[in-house]
This record gives structure tokens, C-alpha cells and sequence, in this order.
């Protein structure tokens, strides 16, 4: 069943109703997709941890289409030294999905 969370993210993100599943999956699609090589929920690795990266974005509403960009296009300085290549494997549905999930932690 849609969580109430998933249900106002799938209308900021113009998710379809089957990205709405996809969302509630965001651990499976950060998992298939890599990200916890360098990322994990809870605790800092590489990268911030997603409770970090979503406790610095609350209330932002521009935060996921930043966020999108960001991990398309690849970043650095704003979590430390470390870089993060750019993304460009990952779907764009999917990547909006996985940053849905991680702004709900």
C-alpha cells in the first residue's frame, strides 16, 4: 500500500502511479544501482549517510530537482573532499525514485 510520504512525493516528482512502487523500493534501487558502494542509511561512508542528506535538504522544495542534477552530473564540496562522479547509468525514473526514498529518511 502507498504511504502517505510516497503518495506527496509521487505528485512533487509527476511520478507515474507505477513510480509510485518504485519509491517505496528506493533501498532496492539504490542497492541495484550501487549507491551503497558509497552510501549508506544511517551512518557516513564515502558519501553522507541519507539520513544526513535528508535532514540538510527538510523543507527544501527545489531539494530533489538540485539533488537530481547533482548526482546525474556529478559534485564535490559540499559533503567534504571526496567527489562524486557523475551517475549516468542510472535511469532517470529510477533516479528520481532512489532520491524520492532518500528524502524520506
Amino acid at each position: 500500500m502507498m504511504g502517505k510520504h510516497c503518495m506527496m512525493l509521487a505528485l512533487v516528482f509527476g511520478l507515474a502511479p507505477g513510480m509510485v512502487q518504485a519509491a517505496e523500493d528506493g533501498m532496492a534501487l539504490a542497492k541495484a544501482n550501487g549507491c551503497l558502494a558509497c552510501h549508506n542509511v544511517a551512518r557516513k561512508m564515502v558519501g553522507p549517510s541519507y539520513k544526513d542528506v535528508a535532514k540538510k535538504y527538510k523543507g527544501d522544495s527545489g531539494a530533489a530537482a538540485r539533488l537530481f542534477q547533482k548526482v546525474r552530473n556529478g559534485g564535490k564540496g559540499v559533503w567534504g573532499p571526496t567527489p562524486m562522479p557523475p551517475q549516468t547509468r542510472v535511469s532517470d525514473a529510477e533516479l528520481k525514485a532512489i532520491i524520492a526514498w532518500v528524502l524520506t529518511q
